[in-house]
């Protein structure tokens, strides 16, 4: 992971552009000093070596003594880089040698630095006593010069006899001085030098500032665009310079932001669209509320007085032609009955208005009562019903009523469409620790079904023959409701079916043991009033699934007044609920409270999932109002007994 801190991009160029030069100025002030030096030390070598092949030849001399004092006294004076001239006799030649790297760490390094220069005389033998004078005047007047300067001395030391090699003349350079002198005649170029590297540098930084303009202009761009949201026109990005990177940023960025505006736009219609949707299914809602208030009072309450007058009929009034029309009539209006009745039923389960209402049966007996209906009808027909039952007599713990309504429409419809043969009922009860597994079907000798239809039974009014001439009568709604009613118990149904052979039921129930159901009551004694809008959902049969007594209201005066009747713990706006109506009842509770009750009811607003992505924009009105908690409608069972009860402590 990088623990580097952010940097900006002119930052790191300044940084960078910076210490090139420092680096680059360093390294030609320590290149052009050594090189400097070493090349004027050089030169200065080489001086002395002029200097001392003119010593040398004066001192070959027989009588150059004195042109050699002469000669010394003035170089003495005349060069302060150099520190003493002494002139030693010897026969031994000496080997010197002066490399290149000999050179590079005197003038760097050394104080001082000596050679020594021979000194070959062309009058040996005949000239001795002439020699041997003219050395001691040599040493004579190189003594008294050394007498004359304290600081530069000269000394002559005695030369061996009967030898071209008179001596060596050992010149010793102060190189400390040199350093002093060179550094003094280079001091006005490395001004210049100086001057000329700062003024460069300086335009180089006025080089490198146009990108960073435009860097710092593209920056404050991107600045204005995070920071306003809701900008819906980029800002003008000035550029100086048209740098290549620079233009395709730009234009990246403009594209970006084009198409972030076109997402937006899109979102926006999106979110349009989805209202317009909603309030289509509000729209249809009411539309089928109304559809379902018309069929339940218009309809169903006209077949009722036709009903209602068949049965004041007389029959001994009656002639027999007029009682065939009147049985016809009755037949055909109970049908007419029991098709609304599945009508309404199915349109009540899809809303959720149909709760369970969990009792302890007995599924021996509730068997036995539906042989003891439908087997006169089987009869009737030339069929045979029978029944296999593979358990003992057992008590099972659920929703009776709607097991026997299930199983009643899957009889009616396997005894309908079996022209001959038998209908079977198969019962099977399998125990578990926690639970237990009834699985009831429902076999046939009749027509079938196409395998391409299976799939197509339980949907709302679908019939595998829709002609006109079809043979069996039926609305289409007793299977859909049998699914629905099997999704609304959280079991299963499976079918098989082969056309021209038969077809099976089988509905598996899960069901819990007698322990299991008194453990699974975790809200009994609570009474809770489930306010809704149109549709109660789900909720108040989890809750009465917990034990809890509910009571439902739509109008919320039926709230207050409840509220004022009743002790009642909880109150909970159902999914349907618009936050808006929920915060005024919710604002209504609070000041009933305040002023007529010392009690205090826990308020809980349930919201769908698809309003998950709104909840910011109503979750801090409804919690001003005095709504104790916000929560998607996604718990059920035990979960939601739990956290209810963890909701009551906490609260």
């Amino acid at each position: 992971m990088n623990s580097r801190s952010s940097q900006t991009m002119p930052v790191l160029i300044w940084r960078s552009v910076v210490q090139a030069l420092v680096v680059a100025v360093l390294a030609g002030i320590l290149l052009s000093f050594v090189y400097g030096l070493v090349h004027h030390y050089q030169d200065k070598h080489r001086h002395i070596q002029q200097l001392a092949a003119l010593l040398t030849t004066s001192a070959s001399t027989v009588d150059g003594a004195n042109v050699v004092a002469e000669q010394v006294n003035i170089l003495l004076e005349n060069e302060p880089t150099i520190q003493s001239i002494v002139f030693y006799s010897t026969t031994q030649p000496i080997n010197e040698v002066s490399p290149l790297l000999d050179d590079w760490k005197n003038a760097l390094f050394a104080d001082t630095v000596s050679f020594n220069y021979p000194v070959v005389s062309k009058y040996i033998g005949n000239a001795d006593s002439k020699r041997s004078g003219s050395h001691q005047r040599l040493e004579t007047a190189l003594l008294e010069h050394k007498s004359e300067s304290a600081e530069k001395t000269a000394s002559i030391t005695d030369a061996t006899e009967n030898s071209t090699l008179i001596g060596y003349i050992n010149i010793t350079m102060d190189v400390n001085i040199l350093r002093m002198h060179w550094f003094r005649s280079i001091l006005w170029l490395w001004l210049i030098t100086v001057t000329l590297t700062v003024l460069f540098a300086l335009y180089i930084f006025r080089k490198l500032n146009w990108p960073i303009r435009d860097i710092e202009a593209l920056v404050a761009v991107c600045n204005t665009v995070t920071k306003n949201p809701e900008l819906e026109q980029l800002p003008v990005i000035p550029q100086r310079f048209n740098f290549q990177e620079m233009v395709q940023i730009k234009q990246a960025l403009v594209v970006l932001f084009n198409r972030l505006q076109d997402t937006k736009q899109g979102y926006e219609a999106l979110a349009a669209f989805e209202q317009q949707l909603h309030n289509k299914d509000v729209s249809l809602d009411v539309q089928l509320h109304n559809f379902q208030s018309m069929i339940s009072h218009e309809l169903k309450t006209s077949l009722n007085a036709i009903v209602g007058g068949l049965q004041l009929l007389d029959d001994d009034t009656l002639s027999n032609e007029q009682k065939d029309a009147v049985e016809i009539i009755s037949n055909g209006s109970d049908k007419l009955v029991l098709s609304l009745d599945q009508i309404i039923q199915l349109n009540q389960i899809q809303k959720g208005q149909i709760r369970l209402h969990t009792n302890e049966f007995n599924p021996l007996q509730l068997i036995a009562d539906l042989l003891a209906i439908f087997e006169p009808i089987a009869n009737q027909k030339g069929l045979r019903l029978v029944s296999n039952i593979h358990h003992i007599d057992y008590s099972l713990y659920g929703d009776s009523g709607k097991i026997e309504q299930v199983l009643s429409l899957l009889l009616s419809n396997a005894i309908k469409f079996t022209p001959a043969g038998e209908v079977t009922i198969t019962s099977q009860l399998t125990h578990f620790s926690k639970s237990n597994r009834w699985q009831i079907s429902v076999k046939d000798t009749g027509i079938g079904i196409d395998s391409e239809h299976i799939d197509d039974i339980f949907n709302p009014f679908f019939q595998v023959d829709s002609s006109q001439t079809r043979q069996y009568e039926g609305s289409g709604v007793g299977l859909p409701i049998v699914k629905q009613m099997t999704q609304l118990m959280g079991a299963s149904i499976e079918v098989e079916s082969m056309l021209g052979v038969g077809t099976q039921f089988t509905l598996t129930i899960a069901m819990p043991n007698q322990q299991q159901s008194r453990q699974q009551r975790l809200l009994a004694g609570l009474n809770i009033i489930c306010f809704y809008h149109q549709e109660i959902g789900s909720l108040a049969s989890e809750l009465e699934s917990l034990g809890a007594t509910v009571i439902c209201h739509q109008k919320p005066q039926r709230v207050i007044d409840e509220m004022s009747n009743s002790k009642i713990e909880m109150v909970m706006f159902a999914e349907d609920v618009f936050p808006d109506k929920a915060e005024l009842l919710a604002k209504r509770i609070r000041e009933y409270e305040r002023t007529e009750s010392d009690k205090r009811a826990l308020l809980i607003y349930w919201y769908p999932q698809h309003r998950v992505r709104y909840m910011d924009s109503f979750e801090y009105g409804l919690k001003a109002a005095g709504i104790d908690y916000c929560h998607s409608a996604a718990y059920k069972g035990k979960a939601l007994g739990d956290l209810l009860k963890r909701w009551l402590v906490w609260t």
